[in-house]
């Protein structure tokens, strides 16, 4: 079994959400990089991230700060939200 830790992001900011509803989100942490770096050093060797605003936007919205986190720790990204179309998917 592989676990993946996730960040899911909002606003540019890591939130957890109750039960999918966008009026619950509460900041769960200060840095995105600081916890995918924690979750690295923990020992994960993926990393499940979420651009929330995407999946209400339709369309990438946080992917500057996913491009940092697979650019600058050791951790694969697996990306969810915003996700549309091949030319999304190629990106």
């Amino acid at each position: 079994m592989i676990i993946l830790p996730a960040i899911d992001i909002k606003d540019g900011k890591c939130v957890r959400l109750w039960k999918g509803d966008f009026q619950t989100a509460e900041q769960v942490a200060e840095s995105y990089m600081d916890t995918a770096q924690g979750f690295a050093e923990a020992g994960a060797q993926w990393i499940h991230m979420v651009d929330l605003d995407g999946a209400k936007s339709a369309q990438p919205v946080n992917a500057d700060i996913f491009l940092d986190v697979a650019k600058h720790t050791p951790l694969r990204v697996e990306l969810g939200g915003g996700i549309r179309s091949l030319d999304t998917v190629e990106y």
